[in-house]
């Protein structure tokens, strides 16, 4: 058997995560390359399995990538997770899919390409102190930033910028965030494998490690877990790996979700001995 996982230019050797899963695809027998997504001489039909992994300049080249999942779904690739749910999950939209199936978000505001909105005015009339801006399109927290009540005139241009090429979520700030920090569910093969909650940086908000984060082991509540299982329930098609994001409040009562994805997660696979060797076989049983 011989498996793809799918990365981008700049990381040719896959992230230390995926190094467990390479090894563990190893130790079963199969044969594992790294690929980057862009690279026009890959015969993608010619492997067992196309597994995407860190394609993460997509939303730099949300056309250019668009069009290869096009071209692997037109051919037949076997990719996970499909292109179907790949397309569903890239765009942040489909939050509102979960908002509508009962599952807790932050109050957010959906604005459209070339609308006008007014910053202030929308913190104003929600009553939020602080938000969070971001595209629709986005990975890794690329323009995603804080603002409020004082600065939001200040901030405007920036918000109508980002206007100007997509949609833009704005978000009640979730101040849990940085202080209990925010937490991961993972899932492989359609059942929960673990957590890891993911901490910021001094005086950050985000908590990806190129701005200071990091991340730990963690035990998932009743409320995080049920949050998870509602959120999976809205994917539409079958998938390999999940990761659920988000925020408990209430002392672990609620839990706030921020993100679902389906689509090349970082899986913390160093915190749980067993995810790496249960991913390489839910890989292999569905080659």
């Amino acid at each position: 058997m011989e498996t793809a996982l799918v990365t981008y230019p700049n990381l040719p050797d896959l992230n230390p995560d995926d190094h467990l899963l390479r090894d563990a695809l190893r130790a079963l027998g199969a044969g594992v390359h790294a690929v980057s997504w862009d690279d026009p001489a890959v015969g993608w039909t010619s492997f067992d399995a196309v597994v995407l992994r860190s394609c993460w300049d997509y939303h730099l080249r949300f056309a250019e990538f668009g069009r290869w999942l096009d071209r692997l779904e037109a051919d037949g690739a076997r990719l996970w997770n499909p292109p179907g749910v790949v397309r569903w999950n890239y765009d942040k939209t489909y939050l509102r899919d979960l908002a509508g199936d009962g599952v807790l978000l932050p109050g957010t505001e959906w604005l459209a390409p070339g609308d006008t909105a007014d910053l202030p005015g929308l913190l104003s009339a929600r009553g939020w102190e602080q938000a969070v801006v971001k595209p629709q399109v986005s990975a890794s927290a690329y323009e995603t930033w804080l603002t409020d009540r004082h600065r939001s005139a200040t901030d405007q241009p920036r918000l109508a910028r980002l206007l100007e090429t997509g949609g833009v979520l704005v978000q009640e700030f979730v101040p849990e965030v940085m202080t209990a920090g925010e937490l991961s569910l993972i899932y492989i093969a359609g059942e929960f494998s673990h957590a890891v909650r993911k901490r910021a940086g001094a005086e950050e908000f985000r908590v990806q490690e190129r701005f200071g984060g990091w991340a730990e082991p963690a035990t998932a509540g009743t409320a995080a877990l049920e949050a998870g299982r509602r959120a999976l329930a809205r994917v539409p098609g079958p998938w390999l790996y999940a990761r659920v994001d988000g925020v408990e409040r209430d002392g672990g009562e609620r839990f706030l979700v921020m993100e679902l994805e389906v689509f090349e997660p970082q899986l913390f696979l160093e915190f749980s001995p067993l995810a790496a060797r249960r991913l390489a076989e839910a890989i292999i049983d569905r080659s």
